[in-house]
């Protein structure tokens, strides 16, 4: 049950991944997504338009060290990942003693969800870190040996189920699920006539009321949009609905890899079986609920692999403590360990230098990469413009009209000036709660726009031509990786402004 060797060696190996994933980090660029969070995490608040506050928490401190740098972003968001798998470590040492600790540490790190994806500063590894440690506090309160400092459990177990929430609001389907656990087993249920439970719920409740707050004086907008965004109406019909289905599906088996998916399925139908504690009953409700909500929510819209992450947590520690019946199915188990090792590491090896197959604009890797010579034409483009005696510095200002170009211009450009997302036909986000181009600029401003490179007249100029006295093309900037081309934005200068703006729903002229 305990071998101090086998808790060295998942040390060992949480530390080398760690630094794997640190150096992996502080060399590919950041993601526009990732700048996204960075540009959150430059006014800080209690709540923010896409996510709660967490990762932008998490962000602030680590360019607080690192300065604005690709390190600097991912830095503790990389930690919350080493965090969630010790929670998982943790969690199967107390269940099944070191060497089922070893092993849900190997089968943690071998998923390339969890050490490919973590290196990303994303909201899912802060929360991921967090609902590792409120499984591992549930599991200490549910032992019978635990009994007498139950209550410090249930309030750890709010603690962390309040920064899950407060970290991507999926999270809680973690308590939602524990309290159907506890519905469905005898022992389980006395919980409910127990204070240690209620505890959870209001320090939790307490933990996420910061973030609550925020939501009610924004009009619910981050809620609305998280609903809206998972269960809004349907498109494609029949065929729609199984193509999201099975998109759904592929990305869990290349997420966890084709053999451990198995592994891990099979732990979860096999944790349904009732045991005296009911420990193993309600890890497997929770990874079965979210799984559950995630395929209801691809009825509706198209799930992104990473969504489900959190179904996978419980199911690792189920695995890790499930003794192996033959020596089959331990060598197949081995197999998944050393198949979900080489797609993360042919992952990497792909982060680093393009090795598969994979055309640049299809390439979601290729993404980062180009922006550096778009800010740097924007910026001696301003400068040019800017040196003229009769030009104002004040009345000159960037834009773009989709999120994700005005947080990647706005960390590469010098200074990291303000930039505006037009969001004219794009969907709505943080920046629609920021002050606009129209309440800053003054008449007769100029704006340096950068759109996506269209045969046509792009949409977002004819509705702008409404609103400045000139505009001109101007050159083309593509965006390259390795002297591929994974897309080209095409710079325009709106000139003279004359104090009016479209509507988002204002027809095109």
């Amino acid at each position: 049950m305990h071998d101090s060797r086998a808790a060295r060696q998942a040390l060992a190996i949480l530390a080398g991944t760690t630094l794997l994933r640190l150096v992996v980090g502080a060399i590919v660029p950041l993601f526009p997504d990732e700048t996204y969070y960075w540009d959150w995490s430059r006014t800080l608040a209690s709540g923010y338009f896409d996510h709660p506050p967490i990762i932008a928490l998490l962000i602030r401190a680590g360019t607080a060290i690192f300065g604005d740098t690709a390190l600097g972003v991912r830095f503790f968001p990389i930690l919350a990942g080493t965090g969630a798998a010790l929670g998982l470590m943790q969690s199967a040492r107390v269940m099944a003693g070191d060497d089922a600790a070893n092993l849900a540490t190997r089968v943690f790190v071998c998923l390339p969800l969890a050490t490919v994806g973590l290196v990303l500063a994303t909201p899912d590894a802060p929360m991921l870190c967090a609902a590792a440690w409120t499984m591992y506090a549930v599991i200490r309160a549910l032992r019978p040996g635990d009994i007498p400092r139950s209550l410090d459990w249930w309030v750890l177990a709010g603690i962390c189920a309040g920064l899950a929430m407060a970290s991507k609001y999926t999270a809680v389907l973690l308590p939602a699920a524990l309290a159907l656990a506890f519905v469905s087993h005898p022992r389980l249920q006395n919980k409910f006539g127990e204070p240690g439970p209620w505890l959870a719920v209001l320090v939790a409740s307490l933990v996420m009321a910061p973030v609550l707050w925020w939501n009610a004086a924004h009009d619910w907008v981050s809620f609305r949009f998280q609903l809206g965004h998972g269960f809004g109406d349907p498109k494609g019909g029949a065929l729609g609905l199984v193509n999201r289905e099975l998109e759904l599906i592929a990305g869990q088996i290349g997420l966890v890899s084709p053999i451990l998916i198995y592994f891990l399925v099979r732990a979860i139908k096999r944790s349904m079986d009732p045991t005296p504690d009911g420990v193993r009953l309600a890890l497997g409700v929770v990874s079965a609920c979210c799984l559950v909500f995630f395929l209801f929510s691809a009825t509706r819209r198209s799930v992104e692999p990473n969504w489900p992450a959190i179904a996978w947590l419980p199911a690792v520690v189920l695995v890790a403590t499930e003794p192996m019946e033959t020596w089959r199915a331990e060598r197949w188990l081995h197999r998944g360990l050393a198949l979900g090792a080489v797609l993360s590491l042919v992952v990497f090896a792909h982060v680093l230098y393009p090795i598969l197959p994979i055309p640049a604009p299809s390439d979601q890797i290729a993404k980062a990469f180009g922006w550096e010579l778009l800010a740097d034409r924007l910026e001696k483009r301003r400068q040019f413009l800017t040196s003229r005696a009769s030009f104002g510095t004040g009345d000159f200002f960037f834009a773009a009209e989709r999120y994700q170009d005005a947080s990647e211009i706005a960390f590469h450009l010098p200074g990291h000036p303000p930039v505006f997302s037009l969001n004219l036909v794009g969907r709505s986000n943080q920046y629609d709660l920021r002050p606009a181009f129209r309440d800053r600029a003054p008449v007769g401003a100029t704006m340096l726009l950068v759109l996506d490179d269209e045969t046509n007249e792009p949409r977002v100029i004819r509705k702008l031509t409404c609103c400045f006295r000139r505009i001109d093309q101007g050159e083309m900037v593509a965006l390259v990786r390795n002297d591929a081309v994974s897309a080209k934005k095409r710079l325009w200068l709106l000139s003279g402004w004359n104090g009016d703006w479209p509507r988002r729903d204002q027809p095109f002229p």
